[in-house]
C-alpha cells in the first residue's frame, strides 16, 4: 500500500483551507485519509501552518513520502530538518531541476549570443572608424598635393 502525506482541500470557494493528512496514494484528494496531522491556512496574513511534529516525524520515519507542497510546509516548520539533518533545503523535484537547468542553459546561450553580437558590432565600428581615418588621410594627402 502506497501512503503519501499531502494536502486535503477544505473551505469555501475562493477561500481555501488545507488539512495536512496521511492518505493512501490511490484515494482521491479530498477522500479518505489515515490520519490528520495539522492544517495550513494560506489566506491568513501571515499564513498559518500547524503540524503535529511528533506524528509527522513518525510517519516520515515509516516511509511516507510528502508531496511537494507538504515538503515546503515541513521545511518551514523545521520538521524536515529534524528528519534529515543537514539537508540543504533544495525544494525541487527532479522535474523542476531539469527545467531549471534547461532555463539556465538557455540564459547562458542568450548571454553568449549577446556578447558575440556586441563584439561583432565593436569590430564593425572599429573597421568603419579605420576606413574613415584612411579616407580622411587620403583626402588630406590629396589636398596637400594640390596646394
Amino acid at each position: 500500500m502506497a501512503v503519501k502525506m499531502r494536502l486535503r482541500r477544505e473551505g469555501k470557494k475562493k477561500q481555501p483551507f488545507y488539512r495536512v493528512v496521511v492518505a493512501d496514494a490511490r484515494s482521491p484528494r479530498d477522500g479518505r485519509f489515515i490520519e490528520d496531522l495539522g492544517y495550513y491556512q494560506p489566506l491568513h496574513q501571515p499564513s498559518t501552518i500547524k503540524i503535529d511534529h511528533e506524528r509527522a516525524l513518525y510517519w516520515l520515519r515509516n516511509g511516507v513520502r510528502p508531496s511537494d507542497a507538504v515538503l515546503r510546509l515541513l521545511r518551514i516548520e523545521g520538521i524536515w530538518e529534524q528528519f534529515k539533518p543537514g539537508d540543504p533545503g533544495k525544494d525541487r523535484s527532479a522535474k523542476h531541476q531539469i527545467r531549471a537547468a534547461a532555463a539556465e542553459a538557455k540564459e547562458q546561450e542568450r548571454k553568449r549570443a549577446e556578447e558575440a553580437a556586441r563584439r561583432e558590432r565593436a569590430a564593425n565600428e572599429a573597421a568603419e572608424a579605420e576606413a574613415r581615418t584612411a579616407a580622411e588621410a587620403e583626402t588630406d594627402g590629396q589636398e596637400d598635393g594640390r596646394a
